[in-house]
């Protein structure tokens, strides 16, 4: 089952496989907006979490692939610091903070600690493998040598013994410095923490779209362009609410930009003459979507022929 995770009416997905679950099973597609871990300075290319519109959210938790849920420790310290008065914010953390936190950190230098160990013991085995391979090359050398000036072999012998003595003893002399030890860096909380399932049906401030209308027309649209087998993202950049694809978005462009209506509302001349040369520039079909109360929806393709 997949959580997706609610903050003041947005909707985030955390793991890759869900990600990649709802892409590829549920043809939804969302927006990743984090920062990747190695490029934190730059927005052209961004990593989890997944943001998801309220309608994909919706559609999932209706076919049952997923949960909205919210936190509740996040959510018991931001009335916390709320709570505090200037004074006491500025003040230093009381005894209790610190007590909770403390249990985070000691597992988390009981996990340095026994990487290290692991890490010095693998480096330990590599270093034994080149020695021994040195070995076995100063050994062919030094038999060549013994053959071609016999008189200088005492020489070849005491010059060539110090990997070997170095193998002997490399489980003392071996050094593996903590600095050169590589670290995993985390990019989310280890454990989610206390969770209680969000109800979709009822408006709250973490799912504030229950009721709305203009929320239940998108929907509608949305659901409907879905189980035609389109896939479609947000349409704010070209002045709609949806962009339909005809296919994954990292293979196909746009082909129709979708504006919703409410059923047998009259929409203004100066809308329908703006939208129409709106998807002309862009070179897509504009759609004026609309859905009646038995959630049939409607289909009106707009282009713009300009004057004749």
């Amino acid at each position: 089952m997949i959580l997706i995770h609610l903050l003041e009416g947005k909707a985030f997905v955390w793991k890759a496989d869900d990600v990649q679950m709802i892409r590829e099973q549920h043809g939804l597609v969302g927006n990743l907006v984090g920062a990747l871990v190695r490029k934190p300075r730059q927005n052209s290319r961004l990593g989890l979490p997944l943001q998801l519109m309220p309608e994909e959210v919706r559609l999932l938790v209706e076919i049952g692939a997923a949960v909205l849920v919210r936190g509740l420790s996040g959510e018991g310290k931001i009335h916390k610091e709320v709570a505090l008065e200037p004074e006491s914010a500025e003040s230093s953390p009381s005894p209790n903070d610190v007590n909770d936190e403390q249990p985070e950190t000691e597992a988390y230098d009981k996990y340095l600690n026994e990487s290290y160990k692991e890490q010095r013991k693998l480096a330990l085995e590599d270093k034994r493998r080149t020695l021994e391979s040195l070995a076995d090359r100063i050994a062919e050398g030094r038999s060549r040598r013994k053959r071609q000036r016999s008189d200088q072999e005492d020489a070849t012998e005491s010059s060539f013994q110090g990997p070997i003595k170095e193998l002997q003893n490399l489980e003392e002399t071996f050094q593996f410095p903590k600095e050169a030890m590589m670290v995993h860096l985390p990019t989310a909380h280890p454990s989610c923490g206390d969770t209680e399932e969000v109800d979709m049906c009822q408006a709250s401030v973490h799912w504030p779209y229950a009721g709305q209308k203009e929320h239940e027309v998108r929907y509608k649209v949305f659901k409907s362009l879905w189980q035609k087998g389109y896939f479609l993202t947000s349409g704010s950049k070209f002045g709609g609410d949806f962009l339909v694809y005809p296919g994954d978005p990292m293979r196909f462009h746009a082909h129709f930009i979708a504006i919703c209506f409410p059923y047998k509302e009259e929409i203004p001349l100066s809308d329908i003459v703006t939208a129409g040369r709106l998807g002309t520039n862009v070179k897509k079909t504009v759609l004026l979507c609309s859905a009646d109360e038995g959630g049939e929806v409607t289909f009106t393709s707009l282009q713009w022929s300009g004057l004749q």
